[in-house]
């Protein structure tokens, strides 16, 4: 007599973009539950790079071995890349393909807005003999989840970027410097402003505060350097900036090349992480303090790459148990093309067609909303030029400080203070 097939067929893991705090606690999570069923496990090498090509000879199976006790490690167990198979048919069909041939009729994909793409697409093609769930990652918080509810690994690289910036925060101190602090976000500039808050920085500059496309290097420059004239017209010399990597994508195409040489990866989008915004943003600020008779020193650093492998909090411990939990359970109770999340304690898929905006036909990108309370409260303790600086007392004070009349400087930095939000009233929300 034959062995009865088992009730599920194979399920396979994989993980797309780049690293994220709590990776492999959805893979221990994941995993786990499916053995528990019965149900083999199989880790698929450094995301779709390889069986979008037909290579399966470094495919895993995973063990309880294999996986037990990694949910507190930082770090990807099976890898990950950005490749992306949506960009041929022929790599789709043969992603579809591979995962027939290793019997597997149940994914579980690990990634940011572009994997989630990927899976849906890939769904699509199977035509119904693959099973497919997507669990949210990302730092930069910018999936397209409900407001309240943060992606994975988020907080421990807001809670491990805050701790570098403090530190950062005290050498301006003591060396009387400014630092400019680059941190990862494409689209959204959750992290920079969550750092930032957190850690007390002067000042976060983020994509979403500029409106109706008036970006440009010259404007970010000005806020900064609005900012460090602001510090010394308070008696200070010192003070951190956190800027979002973002920042380069708004920038008009024809200005990017004050800040190098572009390059763009597997998606098409500009590679961030070749464009030295920080470098190229202390070179035009130093520049303009000059001319103002400052001689301020300033350092560009960036981080995130310290950020993507960290040993995940216990916040993200535990969120990416719940999440790994529910995408292999959600499969084998028969669910599929959708993406996991937990609202308010419970369990919510997210079918994918619900991810995808009708503008672009790409998966939908949470930004920073600038009317929130979040944003206004961090907005109000930062050092930066404000609408109320340009009359009165104050004025005189920063024009002091450039070494301008007033009415000059109303001239040169009034301009950046035009799409200051509006202080958030409590009370209008709340009841009188």
């Amino acid at each position: 007599m034959s062995a009865a097939r088992p009730p599920h067929p194979r399920l396979a893991i994989l993980v797309g973009g780049g690293p994220a705090p709590g990776i492999n606690g959805v893979i221990c999570a994941a995993t786990l539950r499916a053995l528990q069923e019965g149900v083999e496990v199989l880790g698929l090498p450094h995301g779709y790079s390889e069986i979008m090509q037909g290579k399966l000879g470094q495919v895993r199976a995973l063990t309880d071995a294999d996986v037990r006790g990694i949910h507190a490690q930082g770090g990807v167990l099976i890898g990950t890349a950005r490749a992306n198979p949506t960009k041929q048919a022929a790599q789709l069909d043969r992603v579809v393909q591979s995962l027939a041939e290793l019997g597997v009729g149940q994914l579980v994909t690990i990634g940011g807005d572009d994997t989630a793409f990927s899976a849906m697409k890939v769904a699509e093609r199977a035509g119904g003999r693959l099973r497919v769930v997507h669990v949210p990652k990302t730092i930069d918080n910018d999936l397209a989840l409900p407001d309240h509810v943060d992606t994975f690994g988020f907080q421990t690289a807001r809670h491990v970027g805050a701790g570098l910036v403090r530190s950062l925060i005290a050498d301006a101190q003591a060396s009387g410097r400014w630092y400019f602090v680059v941190a990862m976000g494409r689209k959204s500039g959750s992290l920079t402003l969550g750092i930032a808050k957190a850690a007390g920085a002067s000042i976060a500059v983020i994509p979403e505060e500029f409106r109706d496309g008036r970006s440009s290097l010259d404007r970010i420059a000005d806020v900064l350097v609005g900012a460090i004239v602001k510090r010394r017209a308070q008696g200070g010399r010192d003070g951190v900036a956190v800027l979002a990597e973002g920042l380069a994508e708004i920038i008009p195409q024809d200005e990017l090349h004050r800040l190098g040489a572009l390059e763009r990866d597997e998606h098409d989008h500009i590679r961030l992480g070749e464009i030295d915004l920080g470098k190229g943003l202390r070179r035009i600020v130093e520049e303009r303090l000059r001319g103002f008779g400052i001689g301020t020193s300033v350092v560009s650093k960036d981080i995130g790459y310290e950020l993507r492998c960290a040993d995940p909090v216990c916040a993200d411990i535990e969120y990416t148990r719940d999440l790994g939990y529910c995408a292999v359970q959600y499969l084998l109770e028969g669910g599929s093309d959708a993406m996991v999340s937990i609202q308010e304690g419970r369990f919510v898929p997210i079918p994918f067609a619900a991810l995808l905006d009708p503008v672009t036909g790409r998966t939908r990108v949470r930004t920073v909303p600038i009317a929130s309370l979040q944003y206004a409260v961090a907005r109000r303790y930062m050092t930066r030029l404000q609408r109320s600086d340009f009359q009165g007392p104050a004025l005189a004070a920063l024009a002091g400080a450039a070494g301008l009349d007033a009415e000059a400087f109303r001239a040169r930095f009034a301009y950046v203070v035009e799409d200051e939000p509006v202080p958030a009233p409590l009370r209008a929300a709340g009841r009188a």
